[in-house]
């Protein structure tokens, strides 16, 4: 009986299966390319603006703004006239979020921790800028700082920046810290006018690799009357697969009322929390460091 030569026949199927692969719809690809401007940009921005950082002529491209409306992937402003994320892309992303292990353990924790600790409570994963606020639980008390869903956090001035920056690898560092000083993101209030406050710029100097150092060793990081006076956080991170951040969890409460000590309640429960998460979402990695 003759040998069917398995290589050989597989063959023209590697190469149908390759073509089919490559295969696409041009239009589609070029309506994506007006989203990522948009996403991109993370402002509102004009159909001018859109076409020409989506390199498409502003003729052919009010076509594809109206489509991508009629979907609900973008929205226009009736009083702007730009454009901005719509209702549909704001579901796909939440189902994006919603599928992220370690966010699935961290929601009803999160819930549960600023109510047994009576304090606000931010959940925050990587964002292009850097620690970006998906989850935000209020204390039961009013707390005078401006925090919401879609915050950036500063690399710089704050807890959750710090403790984000100390488990980023070099070259991942740097690039969040180039991102971050090209765009505005939450530094406390403008009466918080220091040196820590300040707008990352260039590459981290010598002092903040070494206060990284420190993060590093305890495993979390705590800011007290910063950015802004009279309120305070501790921050610790959930580790991934890759000892990278994967999650924060952030405590936030009035200075004095928050515990900030390192043998304190809310240090511990956050690191229970964090380890409890990271044990779930990634059964084979590691926790925090001890």
């Amino acid at each position: 009986m003759k040998r069917r030569n398995d290589s050989a026949a597989s063959a023209p199927e590697s190469s149908a299966t390759a073509a089919r692969t490559q295969r696409g719809i041009q239009s589609v690809e070029v309506g994506g390319r007006l989203l990522r401007a948009l996403a991109d940009a993370r402002a509102p921005l004009g159909a001018t603006d859109l076409a020409a950082i989506g390199d498409i002529p502003s003729s052919q491209a009010h076509a594809y703004l109206v489509s991508l409306t009629r979907l609900g992937l973008i929205k226009r402003d009736a009083l702007s006239g730009r454009y901005e994320p719509g209702p549909l892309a704001l579901r796909l992303g939440l189902l994006h979020l919603a599928q992220q292990p370690a966010l699935r353990e961290a929601v009803p924790r999160a819930a549960a921790l600023a109510q047994a600790l009576n304090c606000s409570v931010a959940l925050c994963i990587a964002g292009p800028q850097g620690p970006t606020i998906v989850r935000y639980e209020h204390a039961s008390l009013p707390l005078h700082v401006n925090l919401h869903v879609g915050t950036v956090m500063s690399l710089r001035a704050t807890a959750t920046g710090r403790a984000f920056c100390a488990f980023l690898g070099p070259e991942a560092l740097e690039a969040v810290w180039a991102a971050q000083t090209a765009q505005p993101v939450w530094r406390g209030t403008s009466h918080a006018a220091s040196a820590a406050s300040a707008p990352p710029e260039g590459t981290p100097d010598a002092s903040f690799l070494a206060s990284l150092d420190a993060i590093r060793a305890r495993g979390y990081e705590i800011a007290i009357d910063a950015p802004s006076p009279g309120v305070s956080s501790v921050s610790v991170p959930v580790l991934g697969p890759e000892r990278e951040p994967s999650l924060l969890l952030t405590a936030i409460g009035a200075s004095g009322a928050l515990d900030v000590r390192a043998d304190g309640a809310v240090v511990r429960a956050l690191r229970n929390a964090a380890a409890d998460i990271a044990a779930a979402a990634f059964p084979s990695t590691p926790t925090c460091p001890e």
